[in-house]
């Protein structure tokens, strides 16, 4: 024993094998003491390279809470699936166990969150998001059921946990039958005698499962968005009859309103998520998910009491319990969605003719097999030089797409069975609630406006189900539309009211002289960008406001507000190349005037500088505009001379600066009415103005879009901007403004407007 505890008091060190050899004990001794003392120190090493499985259960526990807040983060995802894939790990605490139980929980609740998101893919995108998916399932299945056979996820636990594999009181060798040392290890039982095992081969088949519902979804989507697409564009053609018949006339908000909602029924009621929201394969995975959820708190509930004792004997140590309660936590969050989603889904489809529907389980809709029958109708897209083997391909295939429809076939009848407990509960729920209020509020005469019914998209046509869709998209458009109007641009539309003349006459005064951009040896003609003659009146107002006394906040919260319509204008119909480029320049040199208050690298304090304090606000003003017109004929100059990389950008920026200072002070001089200050305020109410004119247009285009996925948030975009512009529509339509009458497809172009008389 005193050999022993020597070699124990210095196990570390590198020179124990020498030690034991120079022992004078019989061979056998020593052989024995030898292997007794590279297990020890084998321990020591593997407790030395498991320190970092500490703080990778933290970075568990961090991926974890980030895929709370977003299900569907992939590389988060596979972190968070750690545990359940550590195959070499030892995990033989309670807590070890029911933490590793709870990441296969929490996996089945990110993918039942995942399932109405892949409605909002394209077909590759969905078809590499199914098969990754399917790759981290399987693997996930396939490591738990050997973690299963190997004992890794046991049945049995350990009646003490060795902390230190010096404590050789402690230790316990696990021999089949001998036990040295703590009794035999106790049985870890859940509930009713379950066992660990047990629990995470159900929670294996759920998640099987899920992964079967997540590709028989897929295949409908890719055949409802075809089905879907069809009807939208007959409705398209349709709400667009009423622009094609104006014949020239404005665009009025009361056309424009229901316009806008009709595109809003089509895009809501014509989702791909809607639609995957409403399926018996959404619902049965909301039941799924749910029955998932029970299961894991009855684990944790019933293994409570082991945490109190760190029973943590894992690789990972007390992380492991922080992995756990994060990983709790998301499975009861993460469960709120689906389940609501469920329910939410069912209610909207409460109905007598959806009642009668929806218990026909074995009913199939065509939707479900088309995709698989089109494929088994196709043909092979290469060829064969052998007829055999050509005709063995194509038995090969039509044999395994008829065993994919039936299955597919049998997948949607076990969905829609799942679902039928959850759908009556909704609807006896429903229809209570319907009586209290029959018998409590009274029933007046409610008359149903069934003007967009026709815009409602559905798979199966079901008049209840339209009618029911149509009024609640109403409501939510109504809705979307009265809070939009709480964020009218106030500033904006004071300026439009109080500053733009009869006629956009501050417009059209820009072209009574023809300017160019000296980008090169001869004069290259430069177009006008509503946005880069905004902020150029801009920049002089800004330098103003540098002045003392020189108030005019609100005419640069005006241009702020303004300027966002206009790119939107801009965006939507000044599109060709020459004016995008032009555009370009206008919002560089914003971020520089704004941000920086520099203007083409000359700061906007220094031109303040120069102005004479004594001198009266119009004259402080006059000084300013001549200040700019000197520095943009020299940047002209220079940018001929210079032609280095930003010549044209100085250039484009210091013609507009010298163009529009030079009407400013030709206008002042022909009229002494108005002030500087007067003038230029008046130029950039009628410039915002006269853009905004077609803001009814923008609305029109923004509302459609080919791309199905994108349908439903260019409609609330358009909506959003209808709701806030509506009352600067209306006072430019008023008779007061007198809007140029130009055609509609000219009225974008600020050229257009110069050349109006």
């Amino acid at each position: 024993m005193n050999y022993t505890s020597t070699i124990l008091l210095d196990f570390n060190s590198t020179n124990y094998i020498n030690r034991v050899s120079q022992l004078q004990i019989p061979n056998d001794t020593k052989s024995w003491l030898m292997g007794f003392v590279m297990t020890i120190y084998e321990s020591d090493l593997e407790e030395r390279y498991d320190k970092p499985m500490v703080w990778i259960g933290r970075y568990i526990s961090l991926a974890s809470l980030f895929c709370i807040l977003a299900m569907l983060a992939d590389l988060l995802h596979a972190v968070a699936m750690k545990l359940p894939v550590d195959l070499s790990g030892s995990m033989p605490g309670t807590v070890d166990q029911v933490a590793k139980l709870g990441s296969v929980a929490f996996m089945c609740t990110m993918m039942a969150n995942l399932l109405p998101c892949l409605a909002t893919m394209d077909s590759n995108a969905m078809l590499a998001n199914v098969a990754a998916l399917g790759v981290l399932v399987i693997t996930l299945v396939w490591n738990v059921c050997i973690q299963i056979q190997t004992g890794v996820v046991s049945s049995v636990g350990r009646s003490k946990i060795i902390r230190d594999p010096r404590d050789i009181e402690m230790v316990y060798f696990e021999i089949p039958g001998i036990v040295l040392q703590g009794g035999y290890p106790d049985p870890l039982e859940v509930l009713f005698g379950v066992s660990y095992p047990t629990i995470a081969a159900t929670y294996v088949t759920m998640l099987l499962v899920l992964l079967i519902i997540h590709v028989s979804s897929s295949l409908a989507i890719l055949k409802s968005k075809q089905i879907i697409e069809l009807k939208y564009q007959k409705a398209h053609e349709a709400a667009s009859t009423c622009i094609q018949q104006l014949n020239g006339e404005m665009l009025t908000v009361e056309k424009l309103e229901p316009y806008v909602e009709n595109y809003w029924i089509m895009a809501g009621s014509g989702s791909p998520q809607f639609i995957i929201a409403c399926s018996a394969t959404t619902t049965a995975s909301g039941v799924i998910c749910a029955l998932t959820t029970i299961l894991h708190i009855f684990t944790v509930g019933w293994s409570i009491s082991e945490y109190t004792f760190n029973d943590c004997g894992s690789a990972y140590g007390k992380s492991t319990q922080l992995i756990l309660i994060v990983q709790f936590i998301g499975v009861l969050l993460g469960t709120v969605a689906p389940l609501s989603r469920c329910f939410a889904s069912l209610s909207f489809k409460v109905s007598i003719e959806s009642i009668r529907n929806h218990t026909k389980v074995c009913k199939v809709e065509s939707y479900w097999t088309q995709k698989l029958s089109d494929w088994k109708d196709s043909c092979i897209p290469f060829p064969f030089r052998s007829h055999k083997r050509m005709v063995v391909i194509k038995n090969m295939k039509s044999l395994i797409l008829n065993f994919s429809i039936k299955l597919q076939k049998v997948v949607v009848v076990v969905c829609k069975v799942i679902a039928l407990n959850p759908f009556f509960f909704t609807t006896c729920v429903l229809y209570c609630l319907r009586c209290l209020k029959w018998v409590f509020c009274s029933s007046g005469n409610k008359t149903n406006d069934l003007k967009g019914i026709n815009y409602v998209l559905q798979l199966e046509n079901e008049k209840e189900l339209a009618e029911r869709t149509l009024k609640d998209l109403s409501k939510s458009f109504k809705q979307l539309i009265r809070r939009s109007e709480k964020k009218q641009p106030k500033n904006l539309m004071n300026l439009i009211k109080t500053k733009t003349t009869k006629g956009f006459q501050g417009v059209r005064m820009f072209g009574n002289n023809d300017h160019h951009v000296q980008c090169s040896s001869s004069k290259v003609e430069c177009r006008d960008c509503w946005s880069l003659a905004v902020v150029t009146l801009a920049t002089i107002v800004l330098t103003l406001r540098m002045i003392k006394n020189m108030e005019v906040d609100s005419l640069l919260k005006s241009v702020r507000e303004g300027l966002d319509y206009v790119t939107l204008v801009e965006k939507n119909l000044n599109a060709t190349p020459e004016y995008v480029s032009i555009q370009k320049v206008a919002k560089r040199l914003w971020e520089e005037v704004d941000v920086y208050h520099i203007w083409l690298g000359i700061k906007l304090k220094d031109v303040a500088s120069q102005v004479t304090t004594s001198a009266s606000q119009e004259d402080a003003t006059l000084q300013i505009v001549r200040i700019f017109l000197g520095k943009a004929k020299n940047k002209i100059s220079e940018g001929v001379e210079s032609k280095n990389g930003d010549y044209k950008f100085t250039s484009i920026c210091a013609n507009s600066m010298s163009h529009i200072t030079e009407t400013i002070i030709s206008d002042h001089n022909e009229s002494q009415q108005k002030s500087f200050d007067e003038l230029i305020s008046s130029r950039i109410a009628d410039i915002l103005a006269a853009c905004l004119t077609n803001l009814p247009q923008v609305i029109a285009m923004e509302c459609h879009t080919d791309v199905i996925e994108k349908r439903e948030a260019c409609v609330k975009a358009a909506a959003q901007l209808l709701g806030e512009t509506k009352e600067i529509v209306k006072t430019l339509q008023g008779p007061s403004m007198e809007v140029p009458s130009l055609k509609r497809e000219d009225l974008p172009f600020i050229d257009k407007w110069h050349a109006e008389p």
